[in-house]
C-alpha cells in the first residue's frame, strides 16, 4: 500500500512538472537571456539577447511575445527581430524562424520578409530513443525589390541521450537531441541550398541552454 501510494504521489509530481509552462525562460516577462555564439575555433563570435517582451496564459497554456537582438563580435547591434512562443501542456513549441543560422538572419536583415508562424515542439517528457516530430517553414522575402524565397526543414530529431551541461549561466540536467537541417534560398527561381547537421540540449521546464554544428555553438551565458 505504501508502495502504491509512492507511486501516485510520484505520478503527480511529473505531471505538475509537465504542464507547468511558466518556469520556461521564454515564459518568464521581463526576463532577459544572453545565448553567445563561438565560431567553429570556439572563439566568441557575438551575442543574441531574448527579451521575453510579454506573457499570456497560465501555468499550462502559455504564448510569449519575445523581442531578439544580434549583436556581432566587436558589440554592434546588427539585427532585431520578434517572435512568438507558444506552451501547451507543458510542450513548448519554438517558433522555426528562430532556428535560422547567424548568415542568414544577418543577410537578410534589411528586407522585408513574411512567414506564417510554424513551431517546432519540445516535449516536456522524454526518453533516449525518442523521436521528435519534425519541422518546416517557408518564408518569402523582398529584398528592395529582389523577390526571394526561404524554406527551411528539420528532420530526424532524436534524443540521443541526458547530461548535465554547465555553462556560465548554470548548470541544468538535459536532454541532447540530434537533428538535421536542410535550407534553400531561391533568388529569381535559382536555389542555393544549405545543409547541415546539429545538435542542441534541452533542459525541460526551461529551454534549449546550448547548441553546436558545423558552422560553431551557442550557449546561455546569462540570465537577468
Amino acid at each position: 500500500m505504501k508502495k502504491l501510494l509512492a507511486f501516485f504521489c510520484c505520478v503527480i509530481v511529473v505531471n505538475t512538472h509537465a504542464q507547468n509552462c511558466l518556469s520556461y525562460y521564454y515564459m518568464q516577462a521581463k526576463k532577459n537571456i544572453t545565448m553567445t555564439i563561438y565560431n567553429k575555433k570556439g572563439e566568441e563570435n557575438g551575442k543574441m539577447i531574448y527579451t521575453v517582451a510579454e506573457v499570456s496564459g497560465s501555468g499550462s497554456n502559455a504564448a510569449a511575445t519575445v523581442n531578439t537582438e544580434m549583436f556581432d563580435k566587436k558589440g554592434k547591434s546588427t539585427v532585431k527581430t520578434t517572435n512568438n512562443i507558444k506552451c501547451e501542456n507543458g510542450v513548448m513549441m519554438m517558433d522555426m524562424k528562430m532556428m535560422m543560422p547567424q548568415q542568414q538572419v544577418e543577410q537578410f536583415k534589411n528586407a522585408s520578409a513574411t512567414a506564417s508562424n510554424v513551431y517546432l515542439e519540445y516535449p516536456a517528457a522524454m526518453n533516449a530513443g525518442d523521436q521528435l516530430k519534425d519541422g518546416a517553414f517557408n518564408m518569402d522575402i523582398d529584398n528592395n525589390g529582389l523577390k526571394q524565397s526561404i524554406s527551411m526543414n528539420i528532420t530526424d530529431r532524436k534524443v540521443e541521450s541526458k547530461e548535465s551541461v554547465t555553462t556560465p549561466a548554470g548548470t541544468w540536467d538535459c536532454y541532447k537531441i540530434s537533428y538535421k537541417a536542410k535550407m534553400n534560398i531561391k533568388t529569381m527561381g535559382i536555389g542555393m541550398p544549405l545543409n547541415f547537421d546539429g545538435t542542441e540540449w534541452f533542459a525541460p521546464g526551461f529551454g534549449v541552454v546550448k547548441t553546436e554544428s558545423k558552422n560553431g555553438s551557442t550557449a546561455i551565458t546569462a540570465i537577468n
